[in-house]
C-alpha cells in the first residue's frame, strides 16, 4: 500500500492547521504547553468553538453535526491537535458513547443526548471496569434488577476517568446471572445526580486524582435510558470498544512529546553544550523518532485496512497498544533525564487558581515528572500489556 497521505488528506490537514491558527485560544495553548491542568469550565467554550466548525465530533456523520471523516482523516485531526498543544476532547463523549448512540440509540435518545454530548454540555464517564472485571470485562457483576419501568442498580465501577466532572455515566450491568456471561449484560446510561450515586477519588502516583470509584446503591434508572435491548449490552460494548481500539497506539501523543523533548534539549545543557548536540542524547532522540515513525506507518496501514474491510482488523490493534504505551513512557524517561534534578520538586501548588506559589526551575519542567508518573498507568489503561501479548500470541502468532 502507499504509506503517504493523499492530496485530499493533505488538503484536510491544511484546513485543520488553518482553523487552529485562527481559533485556538492562546491561553489554552500556553497552559497545555506547561502541562497545567485545565478545568471543565475552561474547556467547554473551546469545545463549543470546535462544534461551531464541525470539529468537535468530526468523525460523526454530517446529519449529526460531524464531518464524516475517514479513519485516516481522524488520525490527521488528532495528530494536528496534539502538535498544536490542544486539549484532547473527551473520548468518552466523542469516540465512545456518541458512536454507540448513533448505532444503537432510539430516535428519542439521539435527539436527547447527541447534541449536548457533541458540544460538551454533557460530560460522560465510562463505567466498565470493576474489581475482578477489568481485562475480563465479561465478568462484570454490578446488578441491574428490573422494577416496572426502571432498573434498580447496585454495585461499583472503578478506574473511572473524569467521574468527578461527569454529568452522566454509561455502564455495563448484570441483568441475568443465569446465562452465559456475555448474554446477561445490559448497557445503561445513568444520571450522575441520581440518588444513591457516590464518587470516591483514586489518586495516581503523582498525587493527583486521575480516576475514581463510582458506587451505586439502589439507584433507579428509567428503562428509557437503556441503550440496546436488555441482556444485549455486550453487543453494544463490543461495537464501542471496536471503534476505540483502532486508535490505541497513542502515536500522536508520542509525536507531541518528541516535539517537546527536542525543544527542551535545545535549551538544557550538559558540560557546556546543548543536550541536542551531545552525541549520546542525540542518538536517543533519533532512536525515539524512528520508533514513532515505524509506529505511525503501522497505524496508517492499519487504518487503510480498516477502511477497506469495514473495520475488521483482527488482533493487530493489540500490537499497536503493546508498542505504543512503552513508547510514551520512554519519552517521559528521556524528558526526565533532560531536566535532571528539576524533576524532583512538586510544583502543583503553582497551578492552583489564585496561588502565588513559584515553581522551581524552568516552566517547561514543571509537568514532566507529573506526567511520567501518570503515564505509568498506560501499561494498564486500554487493556494491560500482558493481556495484549496473550492476544498477539494466540490470534496473530497462533501459539
Amino acid at each position: 500500500m502507499e504509506l503517504q497521505l493523499s492530496p485530499s488528506d493533505l488538503e484536510f490537514r491544511d484546513e485543520v492547521r488553518t482553523f487552529l491558527a485562527a481559533h485556538y485560544p492562546a491561553e489554552l495553548k500556553e497552559a497545555m504547553r506547561l502541562g497545567v491542568p485545565i478545568s471543565k469550565e475552561a474547556l467547554v467554550p473551546w469545545w463549543a468553538t470546535l462544534d461551531d466548525h464541525r470539529f468537535a465530533a468530526p468523525a460523526w456523520p454530517e446529519t449529526h453535526g460531524g464531518r464524516g471523516l475517514s479513519l485516516t482523516q481522524r488520525h490527521i485531526f488528532d495528530m494536528e491537535c496534539r502538535l498544536g498543544n490542544c486539549p484532547p476532547i473527551l473520548p468518552q463523549n466523542i469516540a465512545m458513547i456518541g458512536p454507540a448512540l448513533l448505532r444503537f440509540g432510539t430516535k428519542a435518545q439521539k435527539e436527547r443526548f447527541l447534541p449536548q454530548t457533541r458540544r460538551g454540555e454533557i460530560w460522560w464517564a465510562q463505567g466498565y471496569s470493576e474489581n475482578g472485571a477489568g481485562s475480563d470485562l465479561a465478568a462484570v457483576a454490578m446488578k441491574a434488577e428490573r422494577d416496572g419501568d426502571s432498573y434498580i442498580v447496585n454495585g461499583a465501577k472503578t478506574w473511572t476517568t473524569a467521574a468527578e466532572d461527569a454529568d452522566w455515566i454509561f455502564c455495563l450491568t448484570r441483568t441475568d446471572p443465569s446465562v452465559q456471561r456475555q448474554k446477561g449484560i445490559t448497557f445503561l446510561m445513568i444520571d450522575m445526580r441520581s440518588p444513591g450515586v457516590r464518587v470516591e477519588p483514586i489518586l495516581g502516583m503523582n498525587g493527583q486524582r486521575l480516576w475514581n470509584s463510582v458506587l451505586f446503591e439502589d439507584v433507579r434508572v428509567p428503562v428509557e435510558n437503556r441503550l440496546g435491548e436488555e441482556n444485549e449490552g455486550w453487543t453494544v460494548a463490543k461495537a464501542l470498544l471496536g471503534d476505540e481500539r483502532i486508535f490505541v497506539s497513542r502515536v500522536s501523543m508520542s509525536t507531541q512529546l518528541l516535539q517537546h523533548l527536542k525543544a527542551v534539549a535545545r535549551v538544557e545543557r550538559a558540560d557546556g553544550h546543548r543536550l541536542i548536540d551531545e552525541p549520546d542524547f542525540a542518538k536517543m532522540i533519533s532512536e525515539l523518532d524512528l520508533r514513532i515513525q515505524a509506529l505511525d506507518m503501522m497505524g496508517l496501514r492499519l487504518l487503510a485496512e480498516a477502511e477497506a474491510s469495514g473495520g475488521d482488523v483482527g488482533a493487530r490493534p493489540s500490537a499497536m497498544k503493546a508498542l505504543g504505551s512503552p513508547l510514551v513512557q520512554a519519552m517521559d524517561t528521556a524528558l526526565t533525564e533532560a531536566i535532571a534534578y528539576y524533576a524532583a520538586p512538586d510544583n502543583r501548588a503553582a497551578w492552583e487558581p489564585g496561588s502565588n506559589a513559584q515553581g522551581v526551575g524552568p516552566d517547561y519542567a514543571h509537568a514532566i515528572a507529573y506526567n511520567m508518573l501518570h503515564h505509568r498507568g498506560y501499561s494498564i489503561a486500554g487493556g494491560t500489556t500482558e493481556i495484549q501479548k496473550n492476544i498477539i500470541a494466540k490470534q496473530i502468532l497462533g501459539l
